[in-house]
Protein backbone atom coordinates (compact mmCIF):
# COMPACT_ATOMS: atom_id res chain seq x y z
CA UNK A 1 0.00 0.00 0.00
CA UNK A 2 0.94 3.24 -0.84
CA UNK A 3 2.93 5.26 2.28
CA UNK A 4 1.58 9.44 2.12
CA UNK A 5 4.23 9.46 4.94
CA UNK A 6 6.96 8.22 3.69
CA UNK A 7 6.35 9.62 -0.14
CA UNK A 8 6.01 13.10 2.02
CA UNK A 9 9.45 13.06 4.04
CA UNK A 10 11.41 11.96 0.63
CA UNK A 11 10.11 14.62 -1.09
CA UNK A 12 10.53 17.48 1.68
CA UNK A 13 14.05 15.56 2.63
CA UNK A 14 15.40 15.54 -1.50
CA UNK A 15 14.18 18.69 -1.65
CA UNK A 16 16.32 20.15 1.16
CA UNK A 17 19.13 18.63 0.32
CA UNK A 18 19.48 20.68 -2.16
CA UNK A 19 18.76 23.51 -0.84
CA UNK A 20 15.47 24.03 -2.76
CA UNK A 21 12.22 26.13 -1.23
CA UNK A 22 8.92 24.30 -2.05
CA UNK A 23 8.08 27.51 -4.07
CA UNK A 24 11.62 27.05 -6.07
CA UNK A 25 10.57 22.80 -6.56
CA UNK A 26 6.85 23.80 -7.59
CA UNK A 27 8.18 26.43 -10.29
CA UNK A 28 10.44 23.81 -11.28
CA UNK A 29 7.96 21.06 -12.10
CA UNK A 30 5.02 22.99 -12.71
CA UNK A 31 2.65 23.19 -9.55
CA UNK A 32 1.97 25.49 -6.88
CA UNK A 33 3.75 26.14 -3.86
CA UNK A 34 0.46 25.03 -2.12
CA UNK A 35 0.90 21.31 -3.88
CA UNK A 36 4.56 20.81 -2.76
CA UNK A 37 3.42 21.69 0.88
CA UNK A 38 0.09 19.68 1.08
CA UNK A 39 2.65 16.78 -0.39
CA UNK A 40 4.98 17.37 2.09
CA UNK A 41 2.47 17.62 5.32
CA UNK A 42 1.08 14.15 3.97
CA UNK A 43 -2.36 16.04 3.27
CA UNK A 44 -2.33 15.15 -0.03
CA UNK A 45 -2.06 12.46 -2.65
CA UNK A 46 0.02 13.35 -5.77
CA UNK A 47 -1.16 12.19 -9.49
CA UNK A 48 1.36 10.17 -11.41
CA UNK A 49 1.97 12.88 -13.39
CA UNK A 50 3.37 14.87 -10.38
CA UNK A 51 5.21 11.90 -8.80
CA UNK A 52 6.81 11.24 -12.08
CA UNK A 53 7.60 14.90 -12.50
CA UNK A 54 9.40 14.87 -8.76
CA UNK A 55 11.62 11.10 -9.98
CA UNK A 56 12.55 12.64 -13.03
CA UNK A 57 13.83 16.49 -11.14
CA UNK A 58 15.52 14.70 -8.24
CA UNK A 59 17.17 12.12 -10.67
CA UNK A 60 15.38 9.19 -8.77
CA UNK A 61 13.54 6.11 -9.61
CA UNK A 62 9.86 6.19 -8.62
CA UNK A 63 9.86 3.50 -6.83
CA UNK A 64 12.92 5.06 -4.38
CA UNK A 65 10.29 8.20 -4.20
CA UNK A 66 7.26 6.29 -3.09
CA UNK A 67 8.96 3.81 -1.11
CA UNK A 68 8.85 0.33 -2.64
CA UNK A 69 12.94 0.27 -2.49
CA UNK A 70 15.31 2.18 -0.90
CA UNK A 71 17.69 2.62 -3.80
CA UNK A 72 18.10 5.86 -4.98
CA UNK A 73 19.12 5.29 -8.59
CA UNK A 74 16.83 5.43 -11.22
CA UNK A 75 16.46 1.88 -14.12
Amino acid sequence: MFDKNKFAGRVQSLRKSIDLNQQQLAGAIGVTKSTISRIESASRAASIEIIYALANYFDVSIDYLVGRSDDLKRY
